[in-house]
């Protein structure tokens, strides 16, 4: 009897034995599980969400030198034709030329300071604002010399006419103006890295293309 009862006992010992090491057994495959998950999956979506935010950005704030010759560029071209529009109020004779005038004015004014804010959060210098009053400089920052930029001696032109001379000469002036412009945003997408500053050449291709059929028309050329 005696020998039954520990018989028994010693079979409920290795049950609860075995019931322990299945309970242990289970938790470890259960906390490996987790730990394989954290490193296997987790660990990839940690890895994968600490790694997306910051190649987001370093995607959208990539650059190269054609960027900057760009940017560096067009801010005095764009100056340049502000400063032609702004002849037009007292000069002009059209309406439409003065329209004209007042809506390139508008449109490249902003863009300036775009194109000027890249530059500074690119290290850059941006250029002088003097920098579209020397007329001489062509092709500057790599450009490729055919800007459109006008001469001194043509802006000066342009400051003494008046009516229906002042609306030739500035059309005609300001038709070579953007299609250096157009010509040089086409480098920027054909060369450019900086999202930003493609759709910008883009959108200048668009706006000034229209805006140079629309002066040949009212020079009678369209």
């Amino acid at each position: 009897m005696k020998r039954k009862r520990s018989l028994v006992r010693r079979t409920a010992a290795a049950v609860a034995a075995g019931a322990a090491a299945l309970t242990l057994a289970a938790c470890g495959g259960a906390d490996d599980g987790d730990a394989g998950g954290s490193a296997g999956h987790g660990g990839h979506n940690a890895s994968a969400s600490a790694s997306a935010p910051a190649s987001a950005p370093a995607s959208q704030g990539r650059h190269n030198a054609a960027d900057v010759a760009f940017a560096k560029g067009m801010i005095p071209h764009h100056r340049q034709a502000v400063e032609m529009a702004d002849l037009a109020p007292e000069r002009a004779g059209s309406a439409e030329v003065e329209k004209l005038a007042a809506e390139i004015k508008k449109a490249q004014d902003p863009e300036i300071r775009t194109l000027s804010g890249w530059l500074t959060s690119w290290g850059e210098e941006v250029p002088a604002d003097d920098a579209a009053m020397d007329h001489s400089t062509h092709g500057m920052d790599g450009m490729d010399g055919m800007d459109g930029m006008m001469t001194d001696q043509e802006m000066r032109g342009l400051e003494d006419a008046s009516g229906e001379a002042f609306d030739t000469a500035f059309l005609e002036l300001m038709i070579k103006h953007h299609e250096g412009a157009v010509a040089m945003a086409r480098t920027e997408q054909a060369d450019g890295a900086h999202a930003p500053a493609k759709k910008m050449a883009g959108e200048i291709i668009t706006s000034q293309s229209a805006e140079i059929e629309r002066m040949n028309r009212l020079l009678g050329k369209g």
